[in-house]
Parts: structure tokens; C-alpha cells; sequence
């Protein structure tokens, strides 16, 4: 018992700390519902300048659209403008938006780019134009820029796979075998949050692996394909970790429909509002939940930090990543209502 109290304790104090980090930035802490970020190209109402542009990979997904909703609401308040331009996962595309944006004479670009290897073209057009950029979230393989904001990718994954595992053991399943559904590796992010998944479960004894899909569309429809096959040809599969939130709702209906929910246990990554109950329910074990809002608003500020005579950024800016579970989610909530689900928050 006494081991429990002195856990909940240091969720409080972690609740705590998260909440006056969100107070002291200055974000918005009520349900966004006014800072929509809508399609390609949407121009804040602001009409502000300079303009600062935020290039996304993809703006069907809710954490993209939260991390753009934090670069808004710092740089407007600021008196800058604000435009987000979406990839739509096309690095060719990417490109294009990155041209036009630094052809109108922004003030910066945040980048969170649709690969950690495109990112570095998009690194050399603004250098070469001498605009600042700060890279959110995915990371580059090289290029020139001011801050690189990123989760910690790998720790907060290695908890869900901790959690995880703790859970298999319970259900008298040592040693059995797990898969992943990951995201591109060929980012950053998605090999941190594959190799710490993978680490937890060797630490807790779970060694096999069986299979590993890499995402490409990040669709609900894609995953619950994935993982519709990997359950019929895996019928022994008892762990699975599925690494961005939307696509997990396709893997829990293969799950469902094969009948699987009570011999197969689930953890994901990232968050959004539909997880609070599924965590509750216990239909996930864990989600190791960023914080878009946050980074979104640490991106910006490091942005204009660059501008300015003060000191410069730090190179890296690490934002905590939360373990939601279904026994900590209701002392964790008041935070993800803030920095994790942004405006998709009922």
C-alpha cells in the first residue's frame, strides 16, 4: 500500500509541475475552439506581420493540428501572423510549400517535416534565404537550424512497453510474443519509439517479436488492415503496440471484430479525447501521450528567442511525454485537456 500512496504522490507532484509549466507559457488553457486550422494554406484572421508558417506533414491528424494551434497562439499573441501549410505526407509537396512560404519574406518557419531526410532540403532553401527554422517533433538528418523540439520519443514509449508488460505477467503470459505498428521509420521519432517499445519488453523478458508494419498513410483503414491480418496469422499474439493515436481506433476494431480483446493487450502513443474512456474501459493498457500544444508553443518560442539579441535557444528542447494508464488517466487529465487534445477536446 505504502508503495502505491508514494506513487500517486509523484503523479500529483508531476500533474503539478505540468500544470504551472502550461500557466507560465502563457497558453490557452480553455478548449480551443476558435483557433481551427482548416486546409491547406488557411490564413490566420490576424493579419499580422511578419508571418511565421508552420510546415505539417499532415493535418488529419489531431496532433498535428494541436501542435500548429500552440505555434498560433504564441506567435499571435505576440503580434506575429500565422499560416500552416500541410504536406499532406508528400515530400514534394513539402518542398513546394517551403518555397512558397520563403518567397513571401516570413519571419520563420517551424518544420515538422514528413521525413527526417526531406527535412534537410527544406533546411537548405531557408537557410540560403536566411530564414530561421525550428524543427518540431520528427527530427532532420542534418540541414541548419536554430532548435529542434521533440517528445522523448524514446523514454515515453519504453514506459508504455513497461506498462505493458507489467500486464502480461499479471495475466500469466511471460515471455509471450508481441508486434508493432509503427510509424515511417525512416523518422526520427518512429525509430525512438520503436527501439524504446522494443527495449521495455526485452528488460521485462519479452523477447519475441513477431512482426513489425510501418505505417504509410496513417489511416484508421490501414491500420485495422494491418492488424486484421496479423491476428490471423499470428492467432497467439498476446501484446501489441500500435505508435500513433487515429490508427490505433482501426486496430481495436480488428481486434473486436476477431474477438480478440480479452487474450490480446494494446498500448499506444500520442492522444486524443476518445482514449480517456477506451483507458478507463481498459480496452488499452497505456498511451504514452505528447504534448502538442506545448511543443507547439516551445517551437515558437524559440523561434522568435532566435530573432532577437538575447541568448540563442537551446539546441534541444525535450518535452516530457505522459503514461497514461487506466489507473492514472483521471489525475492526468487535467493536463491532456491542455497540452494533449487542444482543441478536439469535447
Amino acid at each position: 500500500m505504502k508503495r502505491k500512496t508514494k506513487g500517486t504522490q509523484m503523479d500529483k507532484r508531476k500533474v503539478q509541475d505540468l500544470e504551472l509549466q502550461t500557466l507560465r507559457r502563457g497558453l490557452v488553457l480553455a478548449p480551443l475552439a476558435g483557433v481551427g486550422l482548416g486546409a491547406l494554406g488557411l490564413r490566420s484572421a490576424q493579419a499580422a506581420a511578419p508571418q511565421v508558417v508552420y510546415l505539417t506533414p499532415g493535418l488529419d491528424l489531431p496532433f498535428w493540428r494541436t501542435l500548429g494551434q500552440g505555434v498560433q497562439q504564441y506567435v499571435e499573441a505576440r503580434g506575429h501572423g500565422f499560416q500552416v501549410l500541410d504536406s499532406r505526407n508528400s515530400d514534394a509537396l513539402q518542398l513546394q510549400n517551403a518555397q512558397a512560404a520563403l518567397a513571401k519574406g516570413v519571419a520563420g518557419l517551424v518544420l515538422s517535416p514528413t521525413s527526417s531526410k526531406s527535412a534537410v532540403d527544406v533546411l537548405d532553401l531557408a537557410s540560403k534565404a536566411r530564414v530561421p527554422v525550428v524543427v518540431a517533433d520528427i527530427g532532420t538528418n542534418g540541414g541548419d537550424y536554430v532548435s529542434y523540439v521533440k517528445s522523448d520519443n524514446y523514454k515515453g514509449a519504453y514506459g508504455v512497453g513497461e506498462a505493458l508488460a507489467m500486464v502480461m505477467k499479471e495475466r500469466g503470459w511471460q515471455g509471450e510474443p508481441y508486434a508493432m505498428c509503427t510509424i515511417a521509420l525512416d523518422r526520427k521519432n518512429g525509430q525512438d519509439r520503436t527501439n524504446g517499445f522494443r527495449d521495455a519488453m526485452r528488460d521485462a523478458g519479452f523477447g519475441k517479436e513477431l512482426a513489425l508494419r510501418q505505417m504509410k498513410t496513417y489511416s484508421t483503414e490501414e491500420t485495422y488492415g494491418f492488424v486484421k491480418d496479423l491476428l490471423t496469422q499470428h492467432p497467439k499474439l498476446r501484446g501489441l503496440f500500435v505508435e500513433v493515436d487515429q490508427p490505433t481506433l482501426g486496430a481495436l476494431q480488428a481486434i473486436r471484430e476477431l474477438k480478440r480483446s480479452n487474450d490480446l493487450l494494446l498500448g499506444s502513443f500520442d492522444g486524443i479525447p476518445e482514449f480517456v474512456d477506451l483507458l478507463r474501459r481498459k480496452a488499452l493498457v497505456a498511451v504514452g501521450m505528447q504534448q502538442p500544444l506545448l511543443m507547439g508553443s516551445q517551437a515558437a518560442e524559440a523561434l522568435l528567442a532566435s530573432r532577437s539579441a538575447a541568448s540563442p535557444p537551446a539546441k534541444q528542447i525535450l518535452v516530457p511525454v505522459l503514461i497514461a494508464t487506466s489507473q492514472n488517466i483521471d489525475q492526468w487529465l487535467p493536463v491532456a485537456k491542455k497540452t494533449v487534445f487542444g482543441s478536439d477536446v469535447k
